[in-house]
């Protein structure tokens, strides 16, 4: 079995339960933030859909600087954040289905302005960078839509609101 055959369920899985909060998402409390410290709910969904791009990234890209002016994903309407959020996933899927074993073992650099932030291999990215970064930021949101009183979905089960 190789690694991707075991990657892509599990990428699939959190995908869907991605897609689940991003549906709840409702734009119209794009500005709303629970601390001051804190990204605005818009922004949060709007990294949240952008981040399946990074598998993909990950593994067609040699490496990856992103400029100090590069201006992120912001959704406008929850049909363009779902529609990014479909396009990306569906790139990303392609991409970890198409590659080898020992592509994902070759080490990857994600720099910032020049400067490296992470290296690593590609299959460690994948999982860190990519399903973890997402889980923790789905969680987060799941906070942002309960302080609004948007029903949460379950995740790993089910939430307070579908029992």
């Amino acid at each position: 079995m190789t690694i991707s055959d075991l990657l892509l369920p599990e990428f699939n899985n959190e995908m869907e339960k991605t897609r689940l909060m991003l549906e709840r998402v409702n734009l119209a409390f794009s500005d709303w933030k629970p601390h001051e410290k804190s990204m605005s709910l818009g922004k949060l969904a709007s990294h949240i859909a952008d981040i399946p791009q990074w598998a993909s990234d990950i593994i067609m890209l040699d490496f990856l600087d992103v400029k100090p002016d590069y201006k992120p994903f912001h959704a406008q309407t929850e049909q363009e954040l779902l529609e990014a959020f479909d396009s990306k996933v569906s790139g990303s899927r392609k991409a970890i289905a198409e590659t080898t074993d020992e592509h994902l073992r070759h080490t990857w650099t994600f720099s910032f302005g020049g400067r490296p932030v992470l290296t690593q291999p590609r299959y460690e990215l994948l999982r860190g960078l990519v399903l973890d970064h997402l889980i923790h930021h789905r969680g987060q949101l799941s906070v942002y839509l309960r302080l609004n009183n948007i029903p949460v979905p379950g995740m790993y089960g089910p939430s307070a609101d579908e029992k």
